[in-house]
């Protein structure tokens, strides 16, 4: 029977509450805001996040003195008529700017205030110029530019919803990463679990030199992922690298040029080399629940006669459940959430072949600076996560923090 949490409890756990609340919950919260804007640093109309409608009463001062220099640069070389035509225009376009250059939020009559302005200042200024043609006036383009990009000041609201989740429905290029990320995560999953508890198992045995046996089989893992990522780079490159040539010589591949080159070659090096590395982290976990199981066990079946297989499927493997659950855990959302290996061995390439979710989202966001559309897919790699870590308690239906 589950027994209540008490309110002293409770307190006991709130420091770690408030930690997953500033450092997990909270950069969600903020990645899902963001997927619901059009946010885009590199464009002034997107640069923040807008629910509404604004004026850049800044663009539109600025914009007011270009008007009034431009019209005083060709003030001499038109008649009087169109003399009091540019001073009619120039002094519009002073009180415009300075009723407007403070306010952010306008109104809809504000709105068309402004838009007759632009229309009616730009007939009367055209008509001028079209009148005298033959005139040495020198400003009429850049007039005509000008009013052009006049509707630039008014900053409309890139509230956008779900937008972008309906995009990435529709979205190609995220369902072949997906793929990619899948497929990364169950191959080199799957492989260091198996290559894990054979080390695992190595490193449980009681004998001599176990202890410099342990610390070796633990070197791949202390080596950061860049450099380790540069070293299989190194050993996979078509002139030079050991590895490429030694797969070429025994046939896996058609030359050693091959490995990071073509889409399938390129994928079995990332996964070779997340595999070497990270087989360590695998048996270091799986170790942990070797070492809690009874030695009795062990004896008792030797007793009844039974073989180290047997031993294994029937004492071995139920009594380490828990424990495989846990690692396999940890692996799959770090597996599937990799970035630094192949961003460096690979780059994603070639032709996105090994691009994965957390790549494609890295170049959306910070390379196009497109941050709406890459927290939409953040948040979507979330979500994955979530399902990831419900089906493996499911479906290995283990309650590691339920209280029996």
């Amino acid at each position: 029977m589950k027994s209540r949490m008490k309110k002293s409890q409770l307190l006991y756990l709130a420091p770690l509450l408030i930690i997953l609340l500033i450092f997990s919950f909270y950069p969600i919260a903020t990645s899902f805001a963001y997927s619901m804007f059009d946010y885009r640093t590199n464009n002034q109309q997107y640069n923040a996040l807008r629910m509404s409608s604004e004026l850049n009463g800044n663009l539109l001062a600025e914009n007011a003195d270009y008007i009034a220099y431009f019209l005083n640069d060709d003030y001499d070389y038109v008649d009087e008529e169109g003399q009091a035509i540019f001073d009619q225009v120039i002094a519009q376009a002073e009180d415009i700017a300075e009723k407007y250059k403070d306010l952010k939020v306008v109104s809809e009559e504000q709105k068309q205030e402004l838009e007759a302005f632009f229309e009616n200042s730009w007939a009367d200024i055209s008509a001028v110029y079209q009148r005298l043609p033959d005139n040495d006036l020198i400003r009429g383009e850049d007039l005509r530019d000008l009013y052009r990009s006049m509707p630039t000041v008014f900053i409309e609201s890139n509230y956008v919803g779900l937008d972008h989740y309906k995009r990435l429905l529709k979205d190609s290029r995220f369902h072949g990463d997906l793929g990619n990320t899948l497929l990364f995560t169950a191959i080199s999953v799957s492989l260091e679990l198996v290559l894990g508890m054979g080390l695992a198992l190595i490193m449980n045995m009681a004998m001599r030199g176990i202890g410099l046996i342990r610390t070796a089989a633990l070197v791949p893992w202390a080596i950061p992922t860049a450099v380790s990522a540069l070293m299989w780079q190194y050993l996979y490159d078509g002139r030079s690298g050991i590895v490429a040539h030694f797969f070429a010589s025994i046939g896996l591949i058609s030359s050693s040029e091959a490995m990071l080159s073509t889409a399938s070659g390129a994928m079995a090096a990332a996964i070779i080399a997340d595999v070497w590395k990270t087989t360590p982290y695998m048996a270091l976990l799986l170790l942990a629940g070797l070492q809690v199981i009874d030695r009795g066990l062990y004896e008792s079946a030797a007793v009844d006669g039974a073989g180290k297989i047997r031993t294994f499927f029937s004492i071995t493997l139920p009594l380490m459940k828990s424990s495989i659950l846990v690692a396999l855990l940890f692996r799959t959302l770090d597996a599937f959430r990799v970035y630094d290996l192949i961003a460096v061995l690979t780059g994603g390439g070639p032709g996105g072949s090994t691009e994965t979710l957390s790549i494609y989202s890295y170049k959306v966001m910070i390379e196009q600076s497109n941050y709406g559309y890459g927290s939409a897919i953040v948040v979507a790699m979330f979500v994955c996560v979530a399902l990831i870590a419900t089906l493996f308690i499911k479906i290995l239906g283990t309650e590691l923090l339920a209280e029996e």
